[in-house]
């Protein structure tokens, strides 16, 4: 049987490792956030670039728009 000073050691070991996991899932959720608000900014620039009524333009080609001496 495990003396109560061993109990107590057992205990601090598994909350060391529980704070390192939840620092570790914090800093994930930080890139996360930052992530989101990237796309978010992202996705309202290109709301932006939709016609006021929001029907989308026809498709162009990049080779449409090649400069008359090609």
């Amino acid at each position: 049987m495990h003396t109560l000073e061993q109990r107590i050691i057992d205990l601090e070991i598994k909350a060391s490792f529980t704070e390192d996991a939840v620092d570790q899932l914090n800093a994930v959720i930080v890139r996360q956030q930052r992530q989101i608000d990237a796309l978010l900014a992202e996705l309202a620039g290109l709301r932006q670039q939709l016609p006021e009524d929001g029907t989308p333009q026809p498709f162009r080609s990049l080779r449409d728009e090649l400069p008359p001496h090609y």
